[in-house]
């Protein structure tokens, strides 16, 4: 196996376990956390894209942009530009109280279907990684 899939196959399974984490947190109605974390999921999974296809380092974390770089390599991925936009929504707000109006609290405010929507999407974006990475 070459360098590049290898390190590929390591993101990719980071992301496969931080949606694993998702299905944890929501069954603890910890919605805010779980929905951060199926923004991380996305993330690292098309960053393992990006690697698979010989990039050394990968900034960024918003996954619109991440998605717009795996296009060049399969023009598959612009199918999920509504799920990354969605789950960009996820990275600063719900883990920051500065995140939101006040005087809202994260973890207060994030509910169940926000987090099933979320992770449905993550879902999408992992499915269409995981085919990626077969072929």
């Amino acid at each position: 196996m070459n360098a590049h899939r290898t390190e590929a196959l390591r993101w990719f399974r980071q992301a496969q376990a931080d949606l694993e984490v998702v299905r944890t947190l929501r069954s603890t109605s910890h919605y805010a956390a779980a929905c951060f974390h199926t923004q991380q999921a996305a993330e690292k999974a098309l960053k393992a894209v990006l690697y698979s296809q010989g990039a050394r380092v990968v900034l960024g974390h918003a996954g619109s942009d991440l998605a717009k770089q795996c296009r060049a390599h399969d023009p598959a991925f612009a199918g999920v530009s509504g799920d990354t936009a969605l789950l960009d929504q996820f990275y600063i707000p719900t883990r920051y109280p500065n995140g939101l109006p006040s005087p809202a609290v994260p973890s207060e405010t994030y509910t169940e279907a926000q987090a099933k929507m979320a992770q449905e999407a993550a879902e999408r974006v992992l499915g269409l990684v995981e085919t990626f990475l077969r072929t």
